[in-house]
């Protein structure tokens, strides 16, 4: 028979290493309970319980027995009961998934407090202001979260007994007032429900537990894991652990505190501490926290024991630690520790930090940074002249230059962001429930909190721009304003630029400046210049490390010597996609142009082919000398002809015009003829790629003729060029037998008259299924597959990317239907599945096929992965994507060697 399944778990039986069962806070209360550590006695509910919770409506059947054994156990070691009148028991019921969602679900402290106990909990505290705040801070919270009652009219009772007793803080109320708070927050529960707030404490426990376990699906807990890409299926245990209490007193507070800098990665002191609080009054932001590093002078005890065990963990866990702790009368209690989030900026130097510390090596280093916080360093940061004054000063929660319109509330803030304009969130703080507007927000600024407040938690795990606790600011949300110290008002509306490296705010848009980590790629960077606290030179050290681990080269989408010098100083590798219709805009090639489009005998069209011939072998040689030593695919000619001409509405006003003043044009008319003939109700899918090649004669042959002309001339100068001819939007093998046999015509031609021999790899994309799925065929005429997964994507979900991602795309995220736009990242399943297939089949019938990638998709983090996976040989993206696909690149191979190993 098998053993019935466990769904909890005591904090002694578990590890850090049962994330997935545990979830991360219960895991590694475990873990610092292993250590030794001053834990609190409590248990765990496994997520597996939350799973069956949630696809059943109930929870398993075991579950409330295994419960009450470990309560049960839990009570005798702490020599109390849950919620006994005379010596009560009081428990947390705290959220924990696996990975750190911070604020998005549920927690209930001071559970088991009632009518009856909190006398006995004032009795046995010796303090009943204590008790009574306690119990106000369990029917608040309980209310809110495991009721549904609107959180505002506790604020408003709160705010009421404050404004009544002459005070702005929470701390100068007496144990009589929050007496009478509890009465009335009892009474919103009664009004606001229809019931009376639950005196009993198993009741009070049971209905917390189901009520975390819903908060997995709650609204803010899907949007930020559609953000953050965490799945949907892993559920969140429930952590069960016994109450101390940082509310007894001025001996008494509670902290969160960071191992190092988490803006910057500097090692030292970092955190917030309050006196005479519970734990979630930090992460509230509610009152302006003292800097962790005065609590030597509070408590010298506590603050040794605390430095003590963040250096135990840091080196446990060999990593950035955040920590929260209680101190209760002068005693401490560890009550989560995490690795932490961290800025940009912050993952490069600890990673590099912890190599030289022996902590861990290279490799552990570059897996433990992404290419989305590489493309973070990126950005540009202010230039604030002399003249340019902050109107303020806050704590800089996490960096980046942001300029926007203030806001004052999430709605505004996704709505204008939806209609174009840059926004700044301000927030006297924020809370969980302001995550779709600072998703939509530039930067996030609040008057209060510091750099463990909610925003700045959030705002680091996102890369949003964030300074918190602006103190000189007052906002008034309410009539959306805020006033600056020296009374300057700002309206909503009104521009401001937030600097998250330094916490200055300023009024009107500051200019900004490149970003180091740009100016180290580009080169113009002082050579050893320690900038940024050695940034740049983590990331050097990154850099090369995944350049070393990387089998896939990356190369650059460039269409000019330009891009392509520049692609080359970011570390490309050649051009995986040179665009040649970019080579045709301006007004003397689009007359040319036009001169082919309109060519109606072989004469005219020969003239118009051979006057566009040294225009396009111009290109080639400029672009053949920038990459010179490397290779470059050339993509023949792509979009429908109609693109090169004016536009259809334009031209018809223009006609009618002339002819109105009985002077018509004739070229003009022969324009709009052509314009009408070339018109198509959907040119993405008709007259372009390889069919106008097989439609307009010499057209591709002229292009070839270019490429091989110009290869001729470098070489015979003393260059290498390395061209390869790519023919796009093939669907049939014998499309490209066809263009394959004229551009060889060609190249046989000009090796001829120029004494050159080239080897001109010839070979196509792959951006239509049905290349994809006859890929085998296919691979007989083509030396190298590219795949164009930008018209893939459109092709196999049928998507008009220029129209569907402004029309329906944010309807299909917030529903889940996809958790990121699949031309932001690949469709594994659908478009990516076609891309493995077509890989197999080509290299089946071409073992020394080429593969590559030269849609946006080869610069995305995630899609990188892929591309490494199902074997290509390099990816292609912008050139300032470059870096980002080198690290990922690299990152990827540790991964499958990671994978292998095991």
């Amino acid at each position: 028979m098998a053993a019935q399944q466990k769904f909890v778990y005591s904090f002694t039986e578990g590890n850090k290493d049962l994330k997935d069962l545990l979830g991360g806070k219960g895991a590694n209360l475990s873990e610092m309970t292993n250590l030794g550590l001053p834990v609190p006695p409590g248990f765990t509910i496994t997520t597996e319980a939350c799973k069956v919770f949630l696809e059943t409506g109930s929870e398993p059947t075991s579950l409330h027995e295994e419960i009450s054994s470990h309560l049960a156990s839990l009570e005798a070691e702490m020599g109390k009961q849950l919620g006994q009148a005379d010596n009560p028991l009081l428990v947390s019921v705290r959220s924990g998934a696996k990975f750190s969602m911070p604020g998005m679900m549920d927690t209930v402290l001071n559970i088991g407090l009632s009518d009856a106990s909190v006398v006995g909990l004032a009795a046995q505290a010796g303090n009943e202001r204590f008790a009574w705040d306690s119990y106000r801070r369990l029917v608040q919270m309980f209310g809110k979260t495991v009721l549904g009652v609107d959180g505002e009219l506790f604020e408003e009772a709160l705010d009421e007994a404050k404004h009544a007793k002459g005070t702005a803080s929470d701390l100068d109320l007496t144990a009589e007032d929050l007496r009478g708070l509890v009465d009335t927050f009892k009474a919103i529960v009664r009004r606001e429900t229809g019931r009376d707030f639950p005196q009993d404490p198993r009741e009070q426990m049971d209905l917390a537990i189901h009520a975390v376990f819903h908060s997995w699906n709650g609204d803010r807990a899907r949007l930020y894991r559609r953000q953050e890409r965490i799945p949907n299926d892993l559920g969140t245990a429930v952590n069960v652990c016994s109450m101390v209490f940082g509310n007894l007193g001025e001996d008494s507070g509670t902290g969160v505190a960071f191992t190092r800098d988490p803006s910057t990665g500097t090692q030292g002191v970092y955190g917030d501490y309050l006196q005479n609080a519970q734990g979630e009054d930090v992460v509230a932001g509610i009152r302006n926290t003292l800097p962790l590093a005065d609590l030597e002078q509070l408590d010298k005890k506590s603050y040794d024991e605390l430095m003590a065990i963040m250096q135990t963990l840091e080196t446990h866990y060999r990593d950035l630690c955040d920590i929260e702790f209680t101190i209760e009368r002068g005693k401490l209690w560890m009550l989560q520790t995490r690795v932490g989030k961290r800025t940009a900026a912050a993952a490069f130097r600890i990673a590099v930090q912890l190599v030289d510390q022996g902590l861990i090596d290279l490799d552990e280093a570059l897996h433990r940074v992404t290419g989305g916080q590489l493309a973070q360093l990126m950005f540009p940061r202010f230039a604030p002249t002399s003249e340019t004054r902050p109107v303020a000063w806050g704590i800089a929660a996490s960096p980046g230059a942001a300029v926007g319109r203030v806001v004052f509330d999430s709605y505004t803030a996704v709505k204008w962001s939806r209609s174009g304009e840059k926004v700044i969130l301000v927030r006297r703080e924020t809370n969980p429930d302001d995550l779709e507007g600072m998703i939509a927000a530039e930067g996030i600024l609040t008057s209060r909190g510091g750099k463990t407040s909610h925003a700045a938690v959030v705002a680091r795990g996102m890369g949003k721009t964030c300074v918190c606790g602006a103190e000189e600011l007052e906002v008034d949300t309410k009539n959306r304003k805020f006033t600056t110290s020296d009374g300057q008002v700002v309206h909503e509306g009104d521009i401001v630029s937030v600097d998250g490296a330094n916490g200055k705010v300023y009024l009107g848009e500051v200019p900004v400046l490149p970003s180091p980590v740009v100016e180290y790629f580009e080169g113009t960077l002082h050579a050893g210049a320690d900038v940024q606290g050695g940034l740049v030179q983590a990331v050097h050290r990154l850099m090369s490390h995944a350049d070393v681990r990387r089998r896939l080269a990356v190369r650059a989408n460039a269409d000019n010597a330009e891009d392509a010098n520049r692609a080359r100083r970011y570390g490309a590798q050649g051009i995986g996609l040179c665009r040649t219709e970019h080579m045709f805009l301006g007004e003397e090639r689009r007359k040319e142009v036009e001169h082919l489009i309109l060519a109606d005998n072989d004469k005219d069209r020969e003239t118009a082919l051979s006057s566009l011939l040294p225009l396009q072998k111009g290109d080639f040689v400029e672009l053949f000398q920038s990459m010179d030593g490397l290779p470059v695919t050339v993509r023949l000619l792509d979009p429908p002809l109609h693109e090169f001409l004016p536009d259809i509405t334009e031209l018809s006003v223009r006609v009618a015009l002339a002819e109105a003043r009985k002077d018509p044009n004739e070229n003009d008319l022969r324009l709009l003829q052509a314009v009408h003939k070339l018109h198509e109700q959907n040119p993405m899918l008709g007259l372009r790629g390889v069919r106008l090649g097989l439609v307009i004669p010499g057209l591709f042959g002229m292009q070839v003729r270019a490429i091989a002309e110009a290869a001729a001339e470098r070489r015979l100068a003393g260059g290498d060029p390395r061209p390869e001819v790519m023919i796009p939007l093939v669907g049939t093998v014998q499309e490209l037998e066809l263009v394959r046999d004229e551009c060889e015509r060609v190249l046989a031609e000009v090796a001829q008259s120029t004494g050159v021999r080239l080897d001109i790899k010839l070979g196509t994309m792959i951006e239509l299924p049905r290349a994809a799925v006859t890929a085998g065929q296919i691979a007989e005429a083509a030396e190298f597959f590219s795949f164009g997964t930008n018209d893939l994507t459109q092709t196999v979900w049928g998507f008009s990317r220029d129209d569907v991602e402004a029309s329906f795309f944010t309807a299909y995220l917030e529903k889940g239907i996809f958790g990121v736009s699949p031309f932001e990242t690949i469709d594994r399943d659908g478009v990516g599945s076609l891309v493995r297939q077509a890989c197999e089949a080509g290299r089946a019938t071409r073992p020394d096929l080429k593969l590559g990638v030269c849609g946006e998709h080869g610069g995305d983090p995630e899609s990188v992965h892929f591309f490494h996976q199902v074997g290509l040989d390099y990816v292609s993206c912008s050139p300032f994507r470059i870096p980002v696909a080198r690290l990922e690149a690299g990152r990827a191979a540790l991964e499958t060697a990671g994978s292998d190993s095991r």
